[in-house]
């Protein structure tokens, strides 16, 4: 997955220098896909205007850029990590709040698509405020969900932080709770290895294949043997693990490489130069993707992020014995395979409709317009079951009538590489009921929720101007609580826990 260069380059190496989550055109009525390409072409690219600069709060007028290019992201962790310090009675680095990590850390209602592609959904609403102009317009994407019996098996390398800090309790527990689990959900035809790293990397399970007498036992007698050493080593165990993962591939199994860890690295190499090539190049030679699950108190965020990037996989935050059976139980078995790989989404903006736009965080995800259709520019991997949320603030023209803007999403079948896109349209009458109307989605509302508590805690300590219509704290607190008896979903309730918090911490 693609990220800015300047963001990578100071991310990465500070992080180991120093230390080593379909538009649904309905809801508030949104107009329904413009058919279906699986077999056809790409689509020409819209048409072209001069490209413009963009402000320093973000936005953009279409005159000068009517394009927003980015890649997929279904990363999750910034939501987790925040939760968790959150319950620490800390506030978090407004630098590690990722706002399309929040919004994606919530389930939505898209449609699932026919074929292994994506379908396209677009909704919105109007945010509050005497004669706004301003808009919440949400492009949805989903996949269709995995088959567990029909998915091809798996070749997973589990790569475990056994370093000192991994004592803490949360963190070596939590991981071999996690694990004991999967290996208990793995198919027989599965195959497994572990390696763990401190000051150095050791192989504790050589690949596996699960099926054979004993050895579902053996693994767990593995994890369970696990106990936490010295420093944290991590250029050594990704090492060690890829080695692994390279000689135990197989032709038509999915190969992944899982990182658990709190990516807290202070031995080994401390340029992330090669480190990051290795991950690369067995990505594009081999296919070997690379997950990253993070744990801790203390979590190297950006390193982690920066690593599942480069693998072409993503990353999750778990805290709780709920959390990681819910990651490596419910999740991880059914997941493993990819429905997309290199995925962009491109959002073109009609001029005549539309005064300014914003695109809601993605600012690491950023694709240049002109290579939203070059495929050997590196997207982002989606899998099954997966759904990404892209929010945009829109500001309409004052009178706007009809379309306001085209979304289309492009992928590469992960097996033929073949490109695939859909589109769906939004009119500007799909805009206009009020965002916190009881009539306006209630997935809408709760990614509004996500989003506006992403920028209260981006914004409290920058002096940076907020989204529009964002309300208090203690007002999103009690719209997150009111949307968890609307959907009865107890991660919105979390949500309102968290806001609350957030606020508490805020007025001490």
């Amino acid at each position: 997955m693609r990220r800015t260069a300047g963001t990578v380059t100071k991310a990465v190496t500070a992080a180991i220098a120093v230390t080593v989550a379909t538009a649904t055109l309905a809801g508030c009525g949104a107009v329904g896909p413009r058919g279906n390409s699986h077999d056809a072409g790409p689509r020409p690219a819209p048409a072209r205007v001069a490209q413009g600069t963009q402000a320093p709060d973000g936005e953009r007028a279409p005159a000068r850029d009517e394009l927003s290019t980015f890649a997929l992201d279904v990363d999750t962790a910034s939501y987790g990590y925040a939760k968790r310090q959150l319950g620490n009675g800390e506030l978090p680095e407004p630098s590690a709040v990722r706002y399309e990590e929040f919004v994606n850390s919530f389930r939505q209602d898209y449609p699932s698509p026919d074929g292994d592609g994506f379908s396209v959904t677009a909704d919105g609403a109007r945010t509050p405020g005497a004669g706004s102009r301003w808009s919440l317009l949400r492009i949805g994407l989903a996949t269709r969900p995995a088959d567990k019996a029909a998915r091809k098996p798996a070749a997973l390398t589990f790569v475990v932080d056994v370093s000192g800090s991994m004592a803490e309790p949360g963190r070596l527990d939590l991981v071999q709770k996690a694990l004991r689990s999967a290996v208990g959900e793995l198919r027989g035809d599965d195959s497994l290895s572990v390696v763990t790293f401190s000051e150095r990397a050791r192989v504790a399970l050589p690949m596996t294949r699960l099926g054979a007498d004993g050895a579902r036992a053996h693994a767990r007698e593995v994890i369970d043997g696990l106990r936490p050493e010295q420093s944290t080593n991590l250029e050594a165990g990704l090492r060690a693990g890829y080695d692994v993962a390279l000689e135990g591939a197989r032709a038509g199994v999915t190969n992944r490489v899982v990182l658990l860890s709190d990516a807290l690295a202070n031995t080994g190499e401390t340029e992330p130069d090669a480190l990051l090539e290795r991950i690369d190049r067995a990505r594009r030679e081999h296919g070997v993707t690379l997950y990253g699950v993070g744990v801790g108190s203390e979590y190297g965020d950006a390193l982690m992020e920066e690593l599942a990037d480069k693998g072409d996989g993503h990353t999750s935050y778990v805290s709780t014995e709920g959390e990681a059976r819910a990651l490596f139980v419910d999740q991880l078995p059914a997941n493993v395979e990819l429905r997309a790989r290199d995925a962009k989404a491109q959002v073109a903006f009609d001029e005549q409709t539309v005064e300014r736009y914003r695109l809601i965080g993605f600012e690491d995800r950023a694709v240049a317009d002109e290579d939203f259709r070059d495929d050997a520019v590196d997207g982002g991997e989606v899998g099954p079951g997966h759904t990404v949320t892209a929010l945009y603030a829109v500001r309409l023209r004052p009178g706007a009538r009809g379309h306001v803007a085209t979304a289309t999403v492009r992928w590469l079948d992960p097996a033929s590489r073949a490109p695939h896109e859909e589109s769906a349209a939004i009119e500007a009458d799909r805009l206009a009921a009020p965002l916190w109307d009881p009539a306006t989605s209630p997935r809408l509302r709760v990614d509004a929720v996500a989003a506006y508590f992403a920028d209260a805690l981006r914004t409290y300590s920058t002096g940076d101007e907020q989204l529009p219509g964002a309300p208090g704290l203690a007002e999103l607190a009690d719209r997150a609580r009111a949307l968890a008896d609307t959907t009865e979903d107890p991660a919105v309730a979390d949500l309102a826990e968290s806001v609350d918090r957030a606020y508490a911490l805020r007025a001490a």
